[in-house]
């Protein structure tokens, strides 16, 4: 192949140079920016990651499988997952299959961006070779590749269930107009490519298209139209892009380094924030996937509008939806790229004042009233109902100190049960709250109360590391991520009673019966998708009866309704998420529902036709006395 031009040169590629050099200007900008507004110490983090082996493995993989090849929409839904991989990873390789024929044909061109992307006007066609042919039939593969994707876009917007999604995203002028550039940017070139292909040369989808065209058109006068609409359909949609939902093609690698670096969001709206408020591309799976979807008029309150008022600074609605939030997580669980809006959502709380005057005042009092509960062993044997602590010889577990936990002491079944696992295994446990204590904080982080929450746990810390405890035992998924997230322990194992009870079935310390009844585990969302623990319950559950699944389990287990995370949801609204849940424990008909949350617990209760039990409770039941 030789050059047709000398200066390689046309002014149909002004409107694409156009649009490229203001988009590369902006993201070069923000990404300073974005990077100055990070903490010294991210900063730091950040950039040393840049250089570990470990993490740039895991940029290359993550870049590739999240924002090429979409995999985790393909895992949701195959169809939709190739609509979006077809278009991202397809537009991937034309444009590296043009760079690399730029480099082999014309090398002195190498220099000039515009010359990869329109590589087919400049050149022609000299002689046939089985390596031409071969980049020609890539090409054109890629090409249908992508049309076949931007053809289910199509589709999509008319019916989406086919694709998997119950709802899509309601697009704003900004995005429509920058969609239809994206839906002509590939035909046109179809037509540019097709129009030359008898001078360029082409493969089995551009060569029929010249036939065709031949047939009647004036080839000669059809090439520069059609290359000038492909170069204006680029550009215009480079120039459109800070203003809309697919801005998220340029930062989603940037933030992914950002993401696996361990950058935390700090600010509702600055640095890490924002690197993920652009990398949303505004999929609308999180519609679907949250809990308050249930309702039609709660749509609105979905994560993927949340962060369209966020970006474009609508403070009243933004912050409407972060208070109805349940925090529930499900939104971040199913994210293609990982964009934490619940986060985003507790950045946005902790800058509002919500006008509540509080004290911990009793906060000195409580510790002090502390050791005497912990720590004095009994001289007798107590009544379960009044268990504070029961020591026996030290084992492998070491010194437990069990903390219940605000939710566990409104549903005392709980902390029985436990206790009496505890007693039936032998270990030597101490129970922290028994007679009331201090909250683990969660709550008020929720709340965006950092501050308090602070204080809270600088007592709480107190109180634990001066127990000499072992092992920090609870029962309550909320206290087990926030004394995970919050707390710094050294040299003390923070377990959760499911991790504990499946250690002490594998070692043999207690015997179960295991009967015949048909159980449905339901996933607490801050133990399964906070926490990512799924197997050890269900591994317990299996030896006292018959697991079957719920519709929705692990990761997008639907939350049960009665979340703390939520500021304002109307009771009424949680009423109609739990019933949703209910009939997606219960789409196998078990006889009971087990779950291992208090808060869930009381919740499904209060509903449920089908038995609810907790974890501790229904093991205790099943034990070999």
């Amino acid at each position: 192949m030789k050059e047709r031009f000398l200066n390689g040169y046309n002014d149909f590629v002004l409107p694409f140079m156009i649009g490229m050099c203001f988009i590369l200007i902006y993201v070069i900008i923000g990404m300073i920016r974005i990077i100055i507004q990070l903490p010294k110490e991210d900063r730091k983090i950040y950039f040393i990651s840049l250089i570990i082996p470990r993490n740039i493995w895991f940029n290359i993989r993550d870049i590739i499988c999240d924002v090429l090849l979409h995999v985790k929409i393909w895992k949701r839904k195959a169809l939709l997952g190739y609509m979006h991989a077809s278009i991202a990873f397809g537009w991937f390789m034309i444009i590296v299959l043009g760079h690399i024929e730029t480099f082999l044909y014309t090398p002195e061109r190498a220099g000039l961006f515009y010359y990869p992307i329109f590589f087919r006007y400049f050149v022609m066609e000299t002689n046939h070779t089985l390596k031409g042919s071969f980049f020609f039939f890539l090409m054109d593969f890629f090409l249908l590749i992508i049309l076949s994707g931007v053809g289910l876009a199509m589709f999509k917007r008319i019916r989406s269930q086919v694709l998997g999604m119950r709802r899509t995203t309601k697009n704003s002028l900004p995005d429509r107009i920058a969609m239809y550039c994206l839906w002509a940017i590939f035909p046109l070139r179809l037509f540019a490519e097709g129009f030359t292909a008898g001078i360029s040369g082409g493969s089995f989808l551009t060569k029929p298209l010249y036939w065709l065209f031949s047939n009647f058109l004036t080839n000669d006068s059809h090439i520069l139209p059609t290359w000038w609409a492909y170069s204006s359909a680029l550009g215009l949609f480079f120039i459109l892009l800070p203003w809309t939902r697919y801005m998220h093609i340029p930062t989603e690698a940037f933030f992914i380094t950002l993401r696996n670096a361990g950058v935390k969001t700090r600010h509702p709206r600055k640095g890490y924030a924002k690197a993920q408020i652009y990398s949303c591309s505004s999929c609308g799976l999180c519609i679907d996937a949250c809990p308050m979807g249930v309702q039609k008029k709660n749509l609105k309150y979905s994560s993927v509008y949340f962060v369209r008022f966020l970006r474009r600074r609508n403070k009243k609605k933004y912050r409407e939806i972060a208070d109805k939030c349940l925090q529930c997580g499900k939104c971040v669980a199913i994210c293609p790229v990982g964009v934490d809006s619940c986060a985003l959502k507790l950045a946005t709380r902790e800058t509002e004042a919500y006008n509540i005057h509080t004290h911990y005042r009793y906060l000195d009092r409580a510790a002090q009233a502390q050791p005497k509960q912990i720590f004095e062993m009994p001289q007798t044997p107590r009544d379960q109902s009044n268990i504070i602590a029961t020591k026996y010889p030290s084992d492998l577990y070491g010194k437990v100190l069990y903390y219940a936990g605000c939710m566990t002491q409104l549903t005392p079944v709980i902390s029985k049960s436990v206790g009496s696992i505890l007693d039936a295994a032998k270990v030597d446990w101490s129970f922290m709250d028994r007679d009331g204590g201090i909250c683990c904080g969660r709550p008020l982080i929720l709340a965006g109360s950092t501050k308090a929450a602070e204080d809270v746990i600088r007592k709480n810390k107190e109180i634990i590391l001066a127990s000499g405890a072992d092992t920090l035992l609870l029962s309550c998924p909320i206290c087990y991520k926030v004394f995970r997230e919050n707390y710094d322990f050294k040299g003390i194992n923070i377990v959760h009673y499911t991790q504990f009870i499946d250690s002490l079935i594998k070692d043999g310390k207690i015997s179960l019966n295991k009967g015949g009844q048909k159980l449905v585990y339901h996933d607490p969302c801050e133990l399964g998708r906070g926490c990512g623990i799924y197997e050890e319950p269900r591994r317990a559950l299996s030896n006292i009866g018959e697991l079957v699944p719920a519709a929705k389990e692990r990761k997008e287990s639907i939350c049960c309704g009665g979340s703390l995370g939520s500021l304002t949801l109307s009771y009424q609204d949680r009423g109609h998420i739990t019933d949703s849940s209910i009939d997606n424990l219960t789409v196998n008909h078990p006889q009971t529902i087990v779950t291992a949350c208090p808060l869930c617990l009381k919740t499904y209760s209060s509903r449920s036709r089908t038995q609810v039990k907790d974890f501790a409770e229904i093991i205790n039941n099943q034990i070999d006395k």
